[in-house]
């Protein structure tokens, strides 16, 4: 698979994902609470969104033909 994640689109994934991963381990550990399952899914979430932030390729971008990289074609 190719890249399809890039520019704003990252950097937001990557912010995003760290704050919903520490949420949800806060909200596992007792820390917060808003109850394990919603910890879980905050979890969850945050784990996907940093992977494909610091992968640059999403799957699902990749279904709908969404790509966020910004690429410079040559010209002859």
């Amino acid at each position: 698979m190719k890249k399809n994640v890039g520019g704003i689109d990252r950097q937001g994934r990557l912010l995003i994902g760290a704050i919903l991963a520490i949420a949800g381990i806060a909200a596992l550990g007792g820390f917060w609470a808003v109850g394990p399952i919603a910890g879980a899914v905050a979890l969850v979430l945050g784990i996907i969104l940093l992977v494909t932030g610091a992968t640059q390729k999403c799957p699902i971008n990749g279904v709908v033909g969404m790509d966020t990289t910004e690429r410079v074609e040559e010209r002859e």
